[in-house]
């Protein structure tokens, strides 16, 4: 059970476009060279995140910038816009019903509940996150005024 990477490089990108308001462009190129991903999968995940209506992204070298307020954007929104197909992806059942066996017929509806009760579970953990606590945990891990990568994807 995993969640997809694409979720935590879209909240690595939404903190970096935060980060570096006022001081830098942020474009797809910066943003690969900050999270090692390839152009092409930072231009789809930013197309996602401005289809969701959580950025702006100008044509160009105009960069991209958040549309709402940190505390307006929560973990589950980022994943959704991510992962439209929402956390049924996250857990399985595998298709086994055409079979004669007693337990194959029914294993879709024993574990029904259950699946729907732990998405329902992450779900809500995961509405309770904003992109705001995370920036927050962000800022008591470095100092974003010193922060200076070592990979060549500084804000300026």
């Amino acid at each position: 059970m995993q969640i997809s990477m694409k979720c935590s490089v879209a909240v690595h990108c939404l903190i970096f476009i935060y980060e570096a308001k006022g001081r830098a462009r942020v474009t797809s190129t910066l943003l690969a060279q900050s999270t090692g991903c390839n152009p092409v999968i930072i231009r789809n995940i930013l197309s996602a995140l401005k289809k969701a209506g959580m950025i702006s992204v100008a044509r160009g070298p105009g960069g991209a910038e958040l549309l709402k307020e940190p505390s307006e954007i929560t973990l589950y929104m980022i994943y959704d816009a991510m992962e439209p197909e929402g956390l049924s992806s996250l857990i399985g059942i595998h298709s086994c019903e055409d079979r004669k066996c007693p337990v194959a017929k029914n294993i879709r509806f024993v574990l029904q509940d259950p699946y729907q009760k732990i998405e329902d579970s992450i779900r809500q953990t995961m509405e309770g996150i904003t992109l705001e606590s995370m920036i927050e945990e962000f800022h008591k891990r470095v100092n974003p005024v010193d922060y200076e990568p070592q990979d060549g994807s500084s804000f300026s």
